[in-house]
């Protein structure tokens, strides 16, 4: 359980590094900045580690989930949201930005000035939606933490 909190807390926080540095990068001079991106991310990119890494979380989250089923239904409820989200943090990924990070970094022709900026426009906005459903899978990853070891304590379930 607090191996699957922790790593979703780090795709939570790559995801906002994403937002704050190579969003912002990206943007700073189109197209020039683009280009520049695009010759950053030949050999490497963010998707890279996400690819990892975020399927890994959602099987530590599927597996808290499965080992806690029968503590309690708050518990198994919280579990459940927080697999949700990580889930569709990653079905986003793939439905809304992979399409115009392709476009943006990997397409062999450059798109215009307009479609560069809008398209970035919407990757940047987007991806705070995205990192809010992943705060919200994380927040809920510990407060299953925090019942689970309140019960243990106390003997008792914990009031939230």
């Amino acid at each position: 359980m607090l191996a699957s909190a922790s790593f979703a807390s780090g795709i939570l926080f790559a995801n906002i590094y994403n937002s704050l540095v190579n969003a912002a990068a990206a943007d700073a001079n189109i197209p020039t900045s683009i280009i520049a991106a695009r010759e950053y991310f030949k050999s490497v990119n963010p998707g890279d580690f996400f690819k990892i890494f975020s399927p890994f979380t959602q099987l530590l989250a599927l597996a808290a989930l499965i080992l806690f089923w029968k503590k309690s239904v708050s518990i198994r409820l919280l579990l459940a949201i927080a697999l949700a989200c990580y889930i569709s943090g990653d079905i986003f990924a793939f439905l809304y930005f992979h399409p115009r990070s392709d476009i943006m970094f990997v397409s062999e022709k450059l798109p215009d000035t307009e479609t560069l900026k809008r398209l970035s426009h919407e990757w940047s906005t987007m991806n705070w939606v995205r990192s809010f459903i992943l705060f919200v899978g994380v927040v809920c990853s510990f407060l299953a933490i925090d019942k689970i070891y309140s019960k243990q304590v106390t003997g008792k379930q914990p009031v939230l």
